[in-house]
């Protein structure tokens, strides 16, 4: 049976926490087909929150308490998973706020999407069956949606509706354990949730949305506030950027490339060199050019080092790129015949950018670099 391990991070949550111990241990966890678990992550409350979760963990063996040792709640979840991961061994864990605005009935279904297969799930409240709290003024409800929508925007990710939920179960195996939680980015703030998020994603070879109803807190005052928000955006945009770099790199080296290739076809048209020759000659030369770039800029942490793994790498480049040759010298002839040999310069532009480059990067992240990986091949 699955070991899954809920990690729940408290701060001064004595009026909640009682109660949450309760609910979850007597009247959801037996509903579950897991071994369900409770961490609660404390930061030496003052409120008697740590004695409270003592006592419930001497009378039930799957509830446990653990002292964060440095301030912040990302802190709080990164030694919360390390614990549930290296001691209680979990084969899942789960993302839950101790003041029910994540409510107990929703951790079912959670789990089973995951024991149906999915290595991902995520708490949603903007697909069908999920929703925020009907008493949130119309300007906290603005906030919610668009900031969410903001982030979705600057990450490319409208697969997700909800990329800003704290209510998510990750799969430990392929995904959770491959990520570097202590090198998280702010993990004194809530906008650490963004980057564990982005990457959990890119991890997960199957992630699933749940329908959560939010709920507002009944007790007390949310931590959540402008400078966090700012602080979620401004990661946002930093992971945007990252995300794309490597395509802003490759389109970098491809201009320089169709330079290259736009200059040799000006100087092969003016020695009126045959269609064939003036088309072809100038995509190798800028294949050369591609491969020397991306090896060493592009893809430098996939970089190909040594004379022989060079030679033997560019031979498999040109054999991946010779679609782009014939793309191009296919095309080209073609624009040849029907608008002349002086339209050259203008038809190159449209079958780069339209056709060959979209051709070669897929390529170079599938079969040279290999920074891809198909759906349905083996993970490492």
């Amino acid at each position: 049976m699955d070991k899954v391990v809920i990690v729940m991070p408290a701060w001064n949550e004595a009026e909640n926490i009682k109660e949450m111990v309760n609910v979850l241990v007597n009247t959801e966890f037996p509903k579950i087909d897991a071994e369900m678990h409770l961490l609660i992550v404390d930061n030496h409350s003052k409120d008697g929150t740590d004695k409270i979760v003592e006592e419930a963990s001497k009378k039930y063996n799957n509830v446990h308490i653990l002292q964060q040792d440095k301030p912040g709640l990302g802190w709080a979840y990164v030694r919360g998973m390390q614990y549930a991961i290296n001691t209680l061994k979990a084969d899942a864990v789960m993302e839950m706020d101790a003041d029910f605005q994540h409510p107990p009935r929703f951790i079912k279904p959670m789990v089973d999407a995951y024991l149906a297969g999915a290595e991902y799930c995520i708490g949603s409240r903007y697909i069908k069956g999920g929703s925020v709290p009907k008493e949130w003024a119309a300007s906290r409800k603005a906030v919610s949606l668009f900031g969410n929508l903001f982030i979705r925007t600057v990450l490319v990710n409208f697969k997700i509706h909800d990329l800003t939920t704290g209510f998510r179960l990750t799969k430990v195996d392929g995904v959770l354990n491959k990520i570097d939680l202590e090198k998280l980015h702010d993990l004194n703030r809530f906008a650490y949730k963004v980057d564990l998020l982005y990457q959990s994603l890119k991890n997960s070879q199957k992630t699933v949305e749940v329908p959560l109803e939010f709920a507002s807190r009944t007790k007390d005052q949310s931590k959540f506030n402008w400078k966090e928000m700012v602080a979620t955006f401004k990661l946002a945009i930093i992971l945007g950027i990252k995300d794309k770099q490597r395509f802003i790199k490759f389109g970098v080296v491809g201009f320089v490339g169709y330079l290259i290739n736009a200059i040799t076809l000006k100087i092969l048209t003016n020695m009126d060199s045959p269609s064939a020759v003036a088309w072809a000659v100038p995509v190798e030369l800028s294949i050369i050019s591609n491969f020397t770039l991306n090896n060493i800029w592009t893809f430098k942490e996939k970089k190909i080092s040594g004379i022989v793994p060079i030679i033997k790498k560019f031979i498999a480049f040109n054999s991946t790129s010779l679609g782009a040759l014939l793309i191009q010298t296919v095309t080209g002839i073609i624009s040849d015949r029907l608008f002349g040999t002086g339209a050259r310069q203008l038809t190159l532009p449209f079958i780069i950018v339209f056709l060959v480059l979209p051709f070669n990067y897929l390529m170079y992240n599938l079969v040279i670099w290999k920074t891809w990986k198909l759906p349905w091949s083996k993970k490492n």
